[in-house]
């Protein structure tokens, strides 16, 4: 029985050590992923996809084409810009270059027809200005060819001043005016030869294409989103950690983490830090007497280039 009941007693001693080791507390595993900046490639006029350059997982450089868009209503567009262009352009050298010489001629004609017409006038003015002086003609005569001279003067300067309108073109506000109709039509051109540039799509920034959301022959709205493309070098890892084990970390501390992917550990950055909110994962501690445990978004960059790391790979880190 002595026997037995040390054997029983080495067994429970044996199992009491090994539950110790087995079952108490370990460090704490922070699990978060790696992050990458993408944005969105859209156009600003809406079109039907007509073939896309790229595929998805390809790199592309800044201004490389990725996709071509068919928007027929708007080079229509265009067409009407440029004839209105025209049009207005006709309208300025037409200001600006006056009469034809045709009509600049015949109101000469005209102004020498109405000179030759007063020079009559003062003529027969004067030989009976002097017959009446001579008491031969009368008052009456005088008074006719007087006002006969009047007009024939008055003839001539209205034809002087329409030979001088002609010669001289469109007034200074008339030019002006039409000169601004040529810029306001150039304007319109400018404008709808930038909407066609917005069908052919090109690359910000060097990257790589992470999704391509519609496909070849689909229309596509003002602004729709095209494609993702992803800035492969600007990359940072993301973790949700609780506030009690946040020790040790701030803006600009530096700690070591795992990459199971990889089977490698990395040196990061912390540069932001930010509460999820009352709506985040949080743990209740009230229970026993503590506080609520808040979490924390924890971001941070990699020291230096991690080849192979790609977006969504896991990232460990040990509290």
């Amino acid at each position: 029985m002595l026997l037995a009941f040390l054997t029983l007693l080495g067994i429970v001693a044996i199992v009491a050590l090994v539950g110790f080791f087995m079952l108490r507390k370990g460090p704490e595993i922070v699990q978060g992923q790696a992050e990458v900046t993408e944005y969105r490639v859209s156009s600003k006029v809406p079109g039907r996809i007509q073939r896309f350059l790229v595929k998805e997982g390809q790199s592309v450089q800044a201004g490389d084409t990725l996709a071509i868009l068919e928007a027929p209503d708007v080079q229509a567009k265009l067409e009407q810009a440029r004839a209105a262009e025209a049009a207005a352009q006709a309208q300025n050298e037409k200001a600006l270059k006056g009469a034809r010489h045709e009509q600049v001629q015949a109101a000469y004609e005209m102004w020498q027809k109405a000179q030759a017409g007063l020079t009559i006038a003062e003529k027969s003015y004067k030989r009976v200005k002097n017959l009446y002086d001579q008491g031969v003609m009368s008052a009456q005569k005088l008074d006719e060819v007087t006002a006969q001279r009047d007009a024939a003067a008055a003839t001539e300067k209205a034809a002087k001043a329409q030979y001088d309108m002609a010669r001289n073109g469109a007034e200074r506000e008339d030019k002006a005016a039409a000169a601004a109709l040529v810029e306001r039509a150039k304007g319109a051109v400018a404008e709808v030869e930038s909407y066609i540039k917005e069908t052919v799509l090109t690359a910000q920034t060097a990257g790589e294409v992470s999704e391509i959301f519609p496909k070849v022959g689909e229309l596509v709205g003002t602004g729709a989103p095209i494609m993702n493309v992803a800035v492969m070098e600007d990359m940072w890892v993301t973790f949700n950690i609780r506030e009690d084990l946040l020790k040790g970390m701030n803006i600009g501390s530096e700690f070591e983490a795992y990459v199971p992917a990889l089977d490698r550990d990395i040196k990061v950055k912390v540069y932001y830090m930010k509460d999820l909110g009352i709506y985040a994962a949080w743990k209740a501690t009230k229970t026993t007497g503590q506080f609520d445990l808040k979490t924390f978004e924890v971001r941070a960059t990699p020291q230096e280039k991690v080849e192979g790391l790609r977006p969504g790979m896991s990232v460990i880190v040990k509290k």
